[in-house]
């Protein structure tokens, strides 16, 4: 079927494309309730199903003649070591470790928190939660003590999975210390901790609640799978930079399961049996949905990475992933092709690898500039898919889905809605609205596909006033943008990040993409800060590619003047500072709502999720040199 014809059966008959989606999938027994709307807006996907995820990724493929097909690789530039998993050896390792939980007192329905490093065992651990019926939530490791105290006060769990050490670029994190004072922090207070012990730092156990990782395991009996309820818990992910009462994100097993073996072949274009890389953290909905369910799901093998796109050793580092482990496809964030443009301009580590196998690229995590999708296209003669999607929706909203039909790639644009999601464009009236004239709020009719959050952790309430209740029967997706006449999708920013200069609404986005373009720019940001005349102007940030030796002033003159062009005088676009770096969330997002606080002299909160709190002082000066704050 073409992509139209797939888009309008699954948006005119969804109980029939979901149900046929639905036979992909093991269940104990299966639906026939394909989606219950007996209480909107709380939707619900084949609510009478049964099933176990971790049966489904692990179980069934040894069963059906994958048992010594590698599942998982483990590639660590940081520790100088590779291991790799056949789903035999997987499905068993999980099978003990899913024994340990329960020997230890962790039943259906329990929570554990998950505070690992890229590592094999974060993996083992949230396919053990699935095997048993547990929920797992997982949280980045390293995490700040405070933040994780909120997370197990809401999640309480009774287990916390942890390990010795993180490894970031050459330093070594210890996370026990960190776990340790977010339990003395936290009122609720988990029964047992597991601690997996890495060469790199040893952690003291506490008697009577700690547990070595290794003899737990080897002490435990194989578990079985644990049927759940399709609408039972898979998992709670908290959204980063949560601040007071934390926002869980809720992801149930049924209507994920089916959702993510969906998309392995329809978006991503996969065949079971290839090698899968997202290049990702378990401690995102990236690394939940696409390098620990979804591959696993489908038959494909996957890749866990412990490294960063430069500098594990240099920007050749993605290149030798593809090319030592056969990988077929990669999905990463734009700020890593950034990252990797930026110190290597013309590509030159990528010929040193036989990238022959590599089908194609596919970003999200941030809006993808057009410079950075047409260097990668350029440099790698491959697709690059630029698609779109929320840690709340756990799968792509808008893709170009290359395994029904690859549609025109269109630099800026995620191309159009996924099957199964209807995506419209409401201006504040709430009326469909179209053009690019017409920036507006970026919805999604109700009832949302399988795998989409069906609600918050115990908190249905904040999930309708979250998400349900700016336009009644859509679901707010927060950003702004406009639907073109070809129903290609252009997200231009956060709502939050719609400026209005003098009356005039503008993108911060769409000034971004045009400094993005000039020549000696690897990476930028705008944001609105406050005028007294205007309301507000754009201020723009500039990292500049390395080698660049130009004076900063011609630069800054030559930006100004291509927004000028660009977007008009409308925009007042008068200011840029270059810096040497942006600050961003260990997932690579620009935090430019700290920024915009800096500018306008505002008392700020230091981000949870900052990946180095030190670039902070470092704007604060860079924005000092050209005079901001304001004295308004």
């Amino acid at each position: 079927m073409s992509y139209q014809e797939l888009y309008d059966l699954s948006t005119n008959n969804p109980t029939q494309f979901w149900g046929d989606a639905a036979k992909n999938i093991d269940w104990y027994k299966q639906p026939t309730t394909i989606l219950d709307e007996s209480n909107p807006p709380f939707y619900r996907w084949f609510s009478d199903g049964e099933l176990n995820t971790c049966h489904n990724a692990l179980d069934r493929h040894v069963e059906n003649g994958r048992a010594d097909q590698l599942a998982l690789i483990y590639d660590s530039p940081v520790t100088d070591s590779v291991r790799k998993y056949t789903y035999q050896e997987l499905r068993d390792t999980v099978a003990k470790f899913a024994g340990a939980l329960q020997a230890n007192g962790v039943t259906k329905g329990d929570r554990v928190i998950v505070y690992m490093p890229m590592i094999p065992e974060a993996v083992i651990a949230m396919l053990a939660c699935a095997r048993i019926g547990a929920i797992h939530s997982v949280v980045f490791g390293g995490f700040a003590a405070k933040e994780l105290a909120t997370r197990i006060d809401d999640a309480k769990p009774v287990m916390m999975l942890t390990a010795s050490c993180g490894i970031e670029g050459k330093r070594v994190i210890e996370y026990k210390p960190l776990l340790d004072q977010a339990i003395e922090l936290s009122t609720h207070k988990p029964s047992h901790c597991i601690v997996y012990q890495r060469p790199q730092a040893k952690a003291s156990l506490i008697e009577g609640r700690d547990l070595d990782w290794v003899e737990a395991s080897d002490a435990a009996e194989p578990a079985d799978c644990v049927p759940v309820l399709a609408t039972d818990p898979l998992y709670i992910l908290y959204t980063s930079g949560t601040t007071g009462i934390p926002k869980g994100v809720v992801r149930d097993n049924g209507g994920h399961a089916v959702a993510m073996y969906w998309s392995m072949k329809h978006v991503y274009n996969m065949t079971p049996g290839e090698v899968y890389w997202a290049a990702s953290d378990v401690g995102w909905v990236v690394g939940h949905s696409y390098i620990v369910y979804a591959p696993l799901l489908y038959g494909c093998t996957t890749v866990v990475y412990e490294g960063k796109p430069v500098g594990t050793p240099d920007p050749g580092a993605f290149w030798r992933m593809v090319s030592d482990h056969k990988i077929s496809t990669l999905f990463t964030a734009p700020t890593a092709f950034r990252a990797i443009k930026k110190e290597d301009p013309n590509g030159e580590h990528i010929k040193n690898y036989n990238l022959d196998g590599f089908r194609a690229l596919f970003f999200a995590g941030e809006r993808c500039d057009p410079d950075t999708l047409f260097w990668a296209q350029e440099k790698l003669n491959v697709p690059v898919i630029d698609h779109w999607w929320q840690t709340e929706t756990g799968w792509a909203i808008a893709a170009n889905c290359l395994g029904i039909e690859q549609l025109e790639i269109k630099p800026g644009s995620p191309t159009r809605a996924v099957p199964g999601f209807n995506v419209q464009c409401l201006n504040e009236s709430g009326e469909p609205v179209t053009g690019k004239e017409n920036i507006g709020n970026i919805v999604i009719k109700l009832p949302m596909p399988p795998a989409c959050l069906p609600t918050l952790w115990n908190n249905d309430d904040r999930y309708v006033e979250s998400y349900l209740s700016a336009f009644k029967g859509y679901y707010l997706t927060g950003d702004a943008g406009y639907v073109d006449d070809n129903g290609y999708i252009w997200i231009m920013s956060r709502v939050d990040d719609i400026i209005n200069v003098a009356g005039h609404r503008l993108s911060t986005g769409g000034m971004e993409e045009v400094l993005a373009s000039h020549p000696d720019v690897a990476e930028c940001a705008v944001i609105g800060t406050q005028d007294t005349l205007k309301g507000e102007i754009p201020l723009g940030m500039v990292v500049l590619k390395s080698g660049v030796e130009r004076e900063e002033a011609e630069i800054q003159k030559e930006l100004i003047k291509l927004v000028r062009e660009k977007i008009g005088p409308v925009a007042a676009f008068k200011q840029v500072a270059v810096v040497h770096r942006l600050p961003k969330t260990r997932s690579g997002k620009i935090l430019r709502g700290t920024m915009k606080k800096i500018a306008d002299g505002n008392e700020f909160n230091m981000p949870a999720t900052i990946d180095d709190p030190i670039i902070l002082d470092e704007i604060t000066d860079a924005l000092g040199h050209i005079g901001f704050p304001h004295q308004q």
